[in-house]
């Protein structure tokens, strides 16, 4: 997709912008016809990025294709998990969801006001007197950044669609909520609490058609000062599930209750891989589950991925939004049996 945009205001503002984003993609299909059962895997690890043609011939899906149809086989046989508490390890390209869905969207301003309600819900982060400087998200290792110029994010842009210049700011930091996501025209409604007067750049609109509105930037769960990898984190693990690959989702109007599904699941024991699993799925409660984080990777294993289509608003808009986060593993969170059936 090549999007060139020209915005003009009575602000003296005048920007010209050319972004191109791109999305190669796969989906492949495992028929068991003895049994009548079939298992899909899809590219889940080649993420959107504001790139071109370039990323397509790097995210080499020909030569990914084996692996992926050789794990959807697998899937077939894999052992159903049984329901359970599990420490879970999460890889950048499966929690770059969980973290759009329980982060990013409570985390507009819009939303935990009640703009946003009767499209999309509310957010569970409300009233921001209550909320700023003090709410406990997770960790005082968690620092949750907003942005839009990370390279080749897909929120990265010059200017919003206010003609404002996006800054990098923390929505989260060491586990407290100090901010939200702002425009021009909600930027006021804070500044009592926060003594801010300038947007942090957050206004979109799908078309000139539309109208601005806020929408969110790049919103990024930041490495740790350790190194750690995803091994690492494996190896540290007694009783544990490694999920790979973004899967299913539900989450409440509030952002507040949620469960999760996967691509690829592996059971880990003993600090060690010891098979698949498939029929996975996990519950938690937000704030529960970003306070059971207990282990994060570092800068060399931070990746993005993210949504080339998040819809919000009345009438719809859709925008597109990269989220970056290393591994991270999670303490004794609820796994459910998703399958019909056992065997």
């Amino acid at each position: 997709m090549r999007d060139q945009k020209t915005y003009a205001s009575t602000d003296d503002v005048f920007t010209v912008q050319d972004v191109y984003r791109c999305f190669p993609q796969m989906n492949i299909t495992a028929v068991d016809t003895a049994r009548g059962l079939f298992e899909t895997r899809n590219s889940a690890e080649v993420a959107p990025m504001a790139l071109g043609w370039e990323w397509v011939l790097k995210s080499d899906l020909p030569g990914n294709a084996p692996r992926w149809a050789e794990q959807a086989v697998q899937k077939l046989t894999a052992k159903s998990v049984e329901p359970g508490r599990y420490d879970l390890i999460l890889e950048p390209h499966h929690l770059f969801l969980t973290i759009h869905e329980s982060i990013a969207h409570p985390t507009e301003l819009d939303r935990a006001l009640g703009f946003e309600a009767n499209y999309a819900g509310t957010s569970f982060l409300a009233p921001p007197e209550q909320i700023l400087k003090k709410f406990k998200y997770g960790p005082e290792f968690m620092n949750i950044q907003g942005d839009r110029s990370q390279a080749g994010s897909l929120s990265a842009c010059g200017w919003d669609d206010d003609g404002v210049a996006p800054e990098t700011y923390l929505i989260i930091k060491n586990g407290i909520v100090v901010d939200y996501q702002t425009t021009r025209d909600q930027v006021a409604w804070l500044t009592p609490l926060t003594g801010r007067t300038r947007s942090h750049g957050t206004s979109y609109a799908e078309s000139w058609a539309d109208v601005q509105f806020q929408r969110m930037p790049n919103v990024s769960l930041l490495p740790g000062e350790r190194d750690l990898k995803i091994d690492d984190l494996i190896a540290a693990t007694e009783n544990g599930i490694y999920i790979v690959g973004r899967g299913s989702y539900s989450i409440d109007q509030q952002r507040y209750n949620f469960q999760f599904g996967g691509q690829v699941f592996y059971e880990v024991k003993g600090g060690k891989i010891t098979g698949m699993l498939k029929d996975v799925a996990y519950q938690s409660r937000t704030p529960d589950f970003w306070n059971a984080m207990d282990m994060i990777g570092g800068q060399s294993s931070y990746l993005m991925n993210g949504t080339f289509t998040d819809g919000k608003g009345q009438p719809g808009q859709s925008n597109a939004v990269s989220h970056g986060t290393p591994p991270a593993r999670f303490k004794g969170i609820n796994v459910i049996n998703t399958g019909r059936d056992r065997g």
